[in-house]
């Protein structure tokens, strides 16, 4: 898309970047780390494209490639790049990677002509009648949506996403392009501000990275990865390049000498055709994960070489396995067979670590020569082997995963959903655990016992009330690890459906989606009254103080946005989980105080300072005299919480902790004058004041439970200041109470006895 229109911006705190301060000595030096990036060769011309063509001898229709060029060249006259460049070089380097991955006419021509609908005045109704349906729907597909009402810059993105992912599912060369027109865009980033190229970057590392994971396109992913990481942290990265340049001659002799003794010893065995052996170093970002991320040492990090050994049948790669056992020391645990059981993204490899005499690790892959066209090309080697789109049958089970992030997002009534999914649940870092049968399950990493159960079969979900895992029991949030095998156990109770607090604890879009969607068809009357008890809850917490005459005519912006008609409609959607109010809360209390008043009216007089006599309470107050001071009901400081205070109107000092959701929701907006109402606090020394702090206990109902956590926390000696208990649906109860705590040490203790207890399932600090 045309680089001049990026949108979406992004979560900074998710990514461990280096962001200097604009102006400073440490950005000045920043751009001078990101001016070194190499440019690319990217002044092609239509003859490069065809002579392209002609050394692959594909069969490609020449003059419609032609032709759609000269409709891209004529479309795009007069316009330029931030590089300088004529704007039409963009498309024809588009054009010239897919080529690289021997990608058909159609797709070709997409390519010349994906930005002339976004940039200039030619139509969809224009592409198909010269250049046919098929080109037109591509180009449509990687089209961005430019206008779309009432929306903000992280909703149009999401939007724009969502029908990426909507085309491509439909048609995979849709993303295809995308990849190949973001890779170019990245390339030629250092021409765009700092502030487009931290923003892209992150976009790039969070969305695109994982998409092109997802699909198998290793050399792709492995460029934006690296691109990425050099614009959100340039130190870093020359850190990285330093490390591999020191001894960048031995490393490349150490490879050499492993090479040419694997083919000594592979010239006295006799394959079908002679094995092809390669070697190679990781890439920057991939070491950079594992030595800044992980905190390790170079010489910790045993695939830094690795070896590449491709022959022709399966049987030929055990063969070569064992003779590269017999040749070197296989490392105990470093053995990975991708053959028998693929990745989900179709990667099959074998992997062994093993060392030679001189003591230095280095991993050998091994495979074939199809393997190793989809392990660097993903789903685009297809085109490798075959004319011809990949219909969508052929392709259901390597697209499955489009189709649960488009359903996860409609069930969450909320746009935004499916950038955080594509976030946390196509990352790299997936985890392999087995059914007691011997299926495998792949997941993304952290995923618990409940994700297992709904990847297994959605019933199983819906019924399950335990866990094994290795044949010991587990809570059912615990966190899976790769190689454990997990037994789900289920009721045979036909009324039994989910519990609720899973939404809060399932990590995958599947296990999520199947969850509301049980709670938005059975339980809609609860749905109404849980979500309308959120919402009130959330407006107190956030003082927006409105009638429940005004919610209607308040949210109404809202209602269109998440597709309800009504206030119930809301209601239910918030209370199966459809909607997440720590997203929305924010906008809201901004349009609340745009319509009924100024947040800086009423302030309490700032004078100079002294700190708060300790005899009166346990903060030092900053720069503020001593006022009237309580904590907050929205998160419940405890002595050893990081604190924030908050002058509000009449009602002196309020202590939030610093993970407060409405303190970060205030940063997000930087607004000068509600910035200017947070001051610095902090506990005094040695404080043991002791401050009320409320807990939420999740259990399966039984005999004796409310008995059983009153006399925890009695052997705890917190004093309870009140409780209840009730009975709520799939057979759980509920058990609340205030206690008086002195510490947050304290607290966690107490949640960690609780946890303990038979069939308690859940102990949050509310």
């Amino acid at each position: 898309m045309s680089e001049e229109n990026k949108r979406g911006t992004p979560d900074l705190q998710e990514m461990k970047v280096y962001l200097p301060v604009e102006g400073s000595k440490e950005e000045e030096l920043s751009l001078q780390l990101i001016s070194k990036i190499p440019d690319y060769d990217d002044n092609f011309t239509i003859k490069d494209i065809i002579q392209k063509i002609l050394q692959d001898n594909k069969q490609h229709d020449l003059s419609k490639i032609i032709s759609a060029y000269e409709f891209a060249e004529k479309a795009h006259r007069g316009q330029k790049r931030s590089s300088g460049q004529d704007y039409i070089i963009h498309p024809l380097t588009v054009a010239y990677i897919l080529l690289e991955y021997s990608m058909d006419t159609d797709t070709i021509c997409a390519a010349l002509l994906h930005d002339v609908v976004e940039d200039t005045p030619a139509t969809l109704e224009d592409l198909k009648k010269h250049f046919g349906q098929d080109v037109a729907i591509l180009v449509d597909g990687v089209t961005k949506m430019s206008k779309v009402p009432t929306n903000t810059k992280e909703q149009q993105s999401a939007e724009n996403i969502r029908k990426i992912l909507i085309a491509m599912y439909q048609d995979i060369r849709v993303i295809i392009i995308k990849l190949a027109d973001r890779l170019h865009n990245m390339r030629t980033l250092k021409y765009r501000p700092r502030n487009k190229q931290v923003t892209t970057a992150l976009e790039t590392m969070n969305i695109y990275v994982s998409i092109a994971h997802r699909l198998g396109i290793r050399s792709m992913k492995e460029e934006l990865e690296d691109l990425a990481f050099h614009y959100l942290d340039p130190f870093g990265y020359e850190e990285i390049e330093k490390m591999l340049d020191k001894r960048k001659d031995e490393r490349q002799k150490i490879v050499e000498t492993i090479k040419n003794r694997i083919a000594e010893r592979f010239s006295t065995v006799q394959f079908e055709e002679p094995p092809i052996i390669d070697g190679r170093v990781k890439s920057v970002y991939s070491l950079y994960k594992k030595i800044i991320v992980k905190g390790k040492q170079m010489d910790e990090i045993y695939d830094k070489y690795a070896v590449r050994v491709i022959v022709s049948t399966v049987p030929e790669c055990y063969n070569v396995l064992g003779i590269i056992h017999d040749m070197f020391t296989p490392m105990d645990n470093r053995f990975k067979d991708y053959i028998s059981k693929p990745k989900e993204n179709k990667y099959q490899s074998l992997h062994t670590t093993v060392t030679g005499k001189e003591g230095i690790p280095f991993e050998v892959q091994i495979r074939t020569s199809k393997m190793h066209q989809i392990a660097e090309y993903g789903i685009a080697a297809h085109w490798k082997y075959k004319d011809g789109v990949i219909t969508k049958n052929s392709e259901d089970s390597r697209l499955a995963w489009i189709r649960e992030i488009l359903e996860s997002q409609q069930t969450a009534d909320d746009v935004e959903e499916i950038v955080r999914v594509i976030k946390s649940e196509l990352s790299p870092e997936d985890i392999v655990v087995m059914t007691p049968k011997g299926r495998s399950i792949q997941l993304p990493a952290k995923s618990n016992c409940i994700d297992f159960a709904y990847k297994i079969h959605t019933e199983i979900g819906h019924k399950t009330i335990g866990a094994k895992v290795d044949g010991r029991i587990v809570p059912l949030e615990y966190e899976l690890q790769t190689g454990q095998i997990c037994e789900i156990t289920v009721t045979k109770d036909p009324e039994r459906g989910p519990n609720r607090a899973w939404l809060n604890t399932v990590k995958t879009s599947e296990a999520r989606s199947k969850i509301r969607a049980w709670f938005k068809k059975e339980c809609r009357e609860d749905n109404i009254t849980e979500g309308k008890k959120e919402l009130e809850k959330a407006f107190r917490r956030s003082r927006i103080n409105l009638t429940e005459n005004q919610y209607s005519e308040f949210l109404q912006d809202d209602f269109r946005r998440h597709n309800c008609e009504n206030i119930d409609d809301f209601y239910a959607s918030i209370g199966y989980g459809g909607i997440n109010l720590t997203n929305i809360i924010p906008r809201l209390k901004d349009k609340y105080d745009r319509l009924y008043g100024s947040p800086s009216e009423n302030l309490p007089e700032i004078t100079a300072s002294r700190p708060y006599d300790r005899s009166q309470g346990s903060i030092i107050l900053d720069d503020i005299t001593a006022i009237e001071k309580s904590p907050a009901h929205c998160c419940n400081p405890l002595p050893g919480d990081d604190i924030i205070g908050f002058i509000t109107r009449g009602h002196g000092l309020k202590i939030h902790t610093k993970k407060c959701t409405n303190y970060l929701s205030a940063l997000k907006r930087a607004n000068p004058e509600e910035l200017a109402r947070w001051r610095e606090v902090s506990w005094t020394d040695g404080t043991r004041s002791s401050e009320q702090s409320r807990i939420s206990v999740l259990a399966s109902d039984r005999v004796g439970l409310a008995f059983d956590i009153t006399a925890a926390i009695s052997e705890a000696r917190m004093p309870i200041i009140n409780s209840s208990a009730r009975r709520i649906k799939n057979g759980n109860a509920l058990f609340e109470c205030t206690v008086s705590i002195t510490s947050r040490e304290q607290l966690q203790r107490l949640i960690e006895k609780i946890k303990k207890i038979k069939g308690v399932i859940s102990v949050e600090r509310t």
